[in-house]
């Protein structure tokens, strides 16, 4: 487990998508694909993808990068070029990303 403390320049980005209809399946086969690349990104600390129980078009994410950087190198390799960007975007209605920083016990930072 990460010490949450070690990780104060942690960037946590989250993402809600939507597939368009018809395509849920097969961006669900893309997300299986992806998913064990990205979880051993070396500056990758957690990342999960869920998929909707009762909306099965709609998956949400839930990523925890050492830095900005990291989350920057994360956008730049072949599997995310190949599966995320080239495969997977294509197929969804609406795509919402945001990002959040840890708070940490004792500190005022924004």
């Amino acid at each position: 487990m990460v010490d949450l403390h070690s990780l104060k320049d942690g960037l946590v980005v989250t993402a809600f998508w939507e597939a368009k209809p018809g395509e849920a399946d097969a961006v669900a086969a893309i997300i299986r694909q992806y998913l064990p690349q990205a979880q051993r990104e070396p500056w990758v600390h957690a990342f999960q993808i869920h998929r909707s129980i009762a909306e099965p078009h709609k998956f949400f994410f839930y990523e925890v990068f050492h830095d900005e950087a990291g989350f920057a190198s994360h956008q730049e390799t072949p599997h995310f070029k190949a599966l995320i960007a080239g495969q997977a975007l294509p197929k969804l209605a609406r795509r919402e990303r945001t990002q959040h920083r840890f708070v940490m016990a004792g500190t005022l930072d924004p």
